[in-house]
């Protein structure tokens, strides 16, 4: 026979059921709101991307296939299918433009790399007012690229610049064909040196140091220790800073644009100065925007091979 106290637990199950029915409603619908309210904070934010980034997209890409100009309404260009791209990779200009862009960003790029590298290993010491020079290295970075590389442009000047006051002789540094680009390469690696330095040295701040400390008691030399356990380790920091610097070298802009402006005789002539004066100095938008289009399919390709090495690295 049934007890009294099995007879209630019989009769409150029902009630103790509904009861957890009833939470679990609750909670479903506070998840659900919440979704709801994430996708809601969200909405505004994705329209004015779109609006702002997504339609001037769009709308270029469209323009790269026709042959649109001031003079016409939006939308009336006639179709040319893939005319304008013939037209660019048939231009002297552009070919030279592509050449002169592909072997700015690897001297830059490379140079950036290995000063921040080497200057990120001498902060990675923990000496008296080391914080100073670790919070220096963010100046270069504070100053307006147009403002920095205005700056530049005096220090350059042939009659009263102070780089010509120290050789003793007048050059004209940005007037010149043979050393117009040469100038701009310093200044790209003065500007973005420290951002390289900033990321490998938050790396080197994070390795742990159990693998230096057994291949020290091993026997191995610093330029060894360094070569075949820090180096390796640093690999994946390595790898960001060089898709990043990549990245944004190949579409520098502002110190050209503000030192040379292309010249002289298209010697600093990059695609994005190309893409510039094709679009807003000729009003070529058509050309101009298929010339966008194929820096962007560049740098894509670009990201992309970096990301899988990245990833490679990962799985390894």
């Amino acid at each position: 026979m049934k007890s009294a106290e099995d007879s209630a637990r019989e009769v409150n199950r029902p009630a103790v059921a509904f009861a957890d029915r009833r939470v679990s409603a609750g909670r479903l619908t506070r998840g659900t709101l919440d979704r709801y309210f994430v996708h809601a904070a969200v909405l505004p934010t994705f329209v004015v991307m779109v609006c702002v980034f997504g339609l001037p997209l769009v709308f270029s890409f469209y323009l790269s296939f026709t042959g649109w100009s001031l003079t016409q309404a939006l939308f009336t260009g006639r179709f040319v299918g893939l005319a304008n791209y013939e037209d660019l990779l048939t231009d002297p200009g552009f070919t030279g433009a592509l050449g002169i862009t592909f072997g700015y960003t690897a001297a830059t790029v490379a140079a950036q790399m290995i000063l921040g590298l080497g200057i990120a290993m001498l902060l990675n010491v923990d000496l008296p007012g080391m914080r100073f020079f670790r919070t220096a290295l963010i100046v270069p970075m504070m100053i307006t690229p147009i403002v920095g590389a205005l700056c530049w442009k005096l220090l350059f000047d042939p009659s009263h610049g102070v780089f010509n006051q120290w050789i003793g002789q007048q050059i004209v540094w940005l007037g010149r064909p043979d050393t117009a680009l040469a100038a701009i390469w310093v200044v790209g690696v003065w500007q973005s040196t420290t951002y390289v330095t900033l990321i490998l040295l938050a790396g080197l701040r994070s390795l742990p140091p159990e693998p230096l400390e057994a291949a020290s008691i091993d026997g191995a030399s610093r330029m060894q220790a360094f070569w075949y356990v820090t180096l390796p380790m640093l690999r994946p920091f390595l790898l960001v800073a060089l898709l990043l610097r990549t990245i944004f070298e190949f579409r520098a802009f502002d110190n050209i644009y503000a030192m040379t402006g292309g010249g002289p005789a298209n010697a600093t002539m990059v695609l994005s100065m190309y893409t510039y004066l094709m679009s807003f100095v000729q009003f070529d938008f058509s050309l101009g925007a298929a010339a966008a289009w194929l820096m962007l399919l560049m740098s894509m390709m670009m990201c992309l091979f970096f990301i899988a090495a990245i990833r490679r690295r990962e799985t390894l």
